[in-house]
């Protein structure tokens, strides 16, 4: 496997994690959003200046996964916002490039922010996805995350949630 390194996202970056988020929602979202709402949700602009804010309010702990020292998978995780209680996190984000897809990457990256999640004191997990992206579900799910019966519309598209006890 090439070099990993996971570090905090700092402010400056925002240009990459608004690059990786939108190139990851093209792929893997196609087929779920309909083309006007996937455009809407990729245009770089504003997803760059969502990350500007976000790194410098601080209520979202961000995460970057470089690969060989190329940026690839992001994540990032808050108290929840589901008023479910102090002792829930919420998984807000983890997008990766899909040239690496299926690799392992996205595996040391959950690994990685769980043990972050548990470390802050947290005792559950919860996180929501779209219902038809299964490539995702499937990849919650062998992280331990179950189904709830939670769910939400979100950009024209039915969300679930899942939830993980740490």
């Amino acid at each position: 496997m090439d070099r990993i390194e996971l570090r905090r996202a700092e402010l400056g970056e925002e240009k990459i994690l608004a690059y990786i988020q939108t190139e990851s929602w093209k792929a893997a979202f196609s087929e779920i959003l309909s083309p006007e709402e996937l455009e809407k949700c990729t245009n770089l602009e504003k997803a760059e200046e969502m990350y500007r804010n976000v790194l410098n309010g601080h209520f979202v702990h961000l995460v970057i996964e470089y690969v060989d020292k190329n940026p690839h998978c992001i994540a990032g995780w808050s108290q929840n916002r589901c008023n479910l209680g102090q002792n829930t996190a919420e998984l807000i984000c983890i997008h990766s490039l899909c040239d690496k897809w299926h690799q392992g990457y996205g595996s040391i990256m959950m690994r990685h922010i769980l043990d972050e999640i548990k470390e802050a004191g947290f005792s559950e997990v919860i996180l929501w996805v779209f219902e038809k992206n299964q490539n995702a579900r499937r990849f919650y799910e062998k992280h331990g995350f179950r189904l709830t019966e939670q769910k939400n519309q979100s950009h024209g598209a039915l969300e679930i949630m899942y939830s993980k006890q740490l």
